[in-house]
């Protein structure tokens, strides 16, 4: 299941931002190309999924707000095929941060029935060995 669609993405930027995005053809066709959209979406929803996997059961059996959001930001980021303007570009980075603390738990998503997975123990483990030079065995020396 995607985490965002075209359809949203048309809806949070609007269809002119998406035309001027993704209609490559020589001469432009005038319509949005859902084949880079598509593209992009796929790109994100990996992303995502890289950063979710250690703590949530994929795919998600339903998708969060916040999730669907991060995907829109993620996604229109990455139709911009040269260099996008500091708003868009500050955006995405506000939301790998986001994605970088729900992968720590540090942010929880609000989702019924999956708890995040557990981590396990992080403790320090060491070994024991025994003393090779103890006062027993050094008597005379010291």
């Amino acid at each position: 299941m995607p985490y965002a669609t075209l359809q949203q993405l048309t809806d949070r930027f609007g269809e002119q931002m998406l035309l001027n995005l993704t209609d490559r053809a020589v001469p432009p066709a005038g319509e949005i190309d859902p084949v880079v959209v598509t593209r992009a979406l796929a790109d994100t929803d990996a992303a995502i999924d890289g950063y979710l996997a250690g703590r949530y059961a994929l795919p998600l059996a339903q998708v969060p707000p916040r999730v669907v959001d991060l995907a829109l930001t993620i996604a229109v980021y990455k139709l911009h095929p040269f260099e996008p303007d500091p708003k868009i570009t500050r955006d995405y980075e506000q939301a790998m941060k986001a994605l970088l603390a729900i992968s720590r738990g540090e942010e929880r998503l609000p989702l019924e029935g999956a708890e995040p997975a557990a981590t396990g123990n992080s403790g320090v483990v060491t070994n024991d060995r025994a003393r090779p030079f103890t006062e027993d065995n050094l008597k005379g020396f010291i």
